[in-house]
Formats: C-alpha cells, structure tokens, sequence
C-alpha cells in the first residue's frame, strides 16, 4: 500500500498536475465554437481519492488488480453545458479533436430513479498535450471526460461531497431525500430545455 501511494504521489506531482491544466487549455480552445458552455474544467485525480478508489473491494477482492494502470480517471475533465441539447452537439465536437476509447451515457436503471446521468468518454490524450512533458511514458496515455448539464454537474457534486464525507452509511430517510433531489434536478432540465427549444424556433 505504501508503494502505491507513493508511486502515484510521484506521478501526480510529476504528471497528473501539469498535464491536467495543459488540456484544460486544449478542450477551451477546442471546444471555442460551441455556444452555452458555461465550463470546462479539469483535475488531476486526488492521493487520497485515488488511493481509496485504488482498495476498493469487491466481493472480498479488490476491484484492481493493477490501480496505476487500471483506474480511468487519474485525469477528468467536465464540460458542463446550459441545456440537455447542447450534450450532442459538444459530443461530435470532441468526437472531432480525440480519439474515443469508450464512450457511454449513463442513465438511470428504470422510469422511477433519478440520478446519476450524464455523457462519459474514455480519451487518449493528444500529443500537443504530452508534448514537452517529462515522464509522459510512465503515465495513462487516457483520460476521462464527462459533458453534463448545469443540473446534471450540480447534482453529481453534492451527491458525490456527501457520499465520500459520511461516516456512517446513509439512512433510508437520506438516500430519499438524495433521490428527491435528483428528480427535481432531472425535472428542471426537462422544463429548461423545452423553453430553450420552444424560444429557439422561428415564429410559426
């Protein structure tokens, strides 16, 4: 365990950091001509969060075998836009300037949940990026990408906050008051983005 944390302390200090603000640059300037962006951010994935994702268990097994070169997101970037409808459009557009290596939209399991949704992509990272970077052979050549709505990155936020913050696994009474957030948030995309489609349309 000792290894791993410093193993990746090293990468993050030495990789993870630089590389994550360089293609934070790169997706704004890609992304440019994409109206009702409201941002585009990117983080080197935490010591700690790593390292917590890195022991997960799984059927008494840890889920990775192999952490350093197993775990997706060492590097994740969000595109967070206005309306559900401009996830598409933002899609093709990164569709344009990376190479997919996985590509999946997340969606509830029935018609009666809400909550974790959005549009992910598993990326190689461009080689204007890599370039003069050190150590770049010993690092992910991947990253991960999320494209959600104002709704969608506000809700995943605090669902996200308080599931790593608390001590104690959550009641039935706060997982319902989590599932009711999240209709409302499903609810208010719904609503925003028809009166964006509504107003958008020429007058008949």
């Amino acid at each position: 365990m000792n290894g791993l944390k410093k193993a990746y302390s090293d990468r993050y200090q030495r990789f993870l950091v630089p590389v994550a603000s360089k293609l934070e640059t790169f997706l704004k300037d890609s992304l440019s001509s994409c109206p009702r962006i409201d941002r585009v951010c990117t983080r080197a994935k935490s010591i700690s969060r790593f390292m917590q994702k890195a022991l997960k268990d799984e059927s008494g097994k840890n889920k990775y075998e192999d952490p350093l070169n197993q775990i997706q997101d060492q590097i994740g970037a969000r595109v967070v836009t206005f309306y559900s409808s401009d996830i598409d459009r933002v899609a093709q557009e990164i569709r344009r300037y990376f190479h997919p290596i996985e590509n999946k939209v997340l969606v509830p399991d029935t018609e009666n949940e809400f909550g974790y949704v959005g549009q992910h992509f598993i990326l190689l990272l461009p080689s204007d990026v890599l370039a003069e970077v050190q150590n770049a052979a010993d690092a992910p050549s991947f990253f991960e990408l999320q494209i959600k709505t104002l709704f969608q990155h506000a809700w995943a936020e605090a669902e996200h906050d308080l599931g790593y913050k608390a001590s104690n696994p959550l009641t039935s009474l706060q997982k319902r008051k989590i599932a009711f957030t999240a209709a409302q948030a499903w609810g208010a995309d719904q609503i925003f983005d028809e009166l964006f489609r509504e107003l958008a349309s020429p007058e008949p």
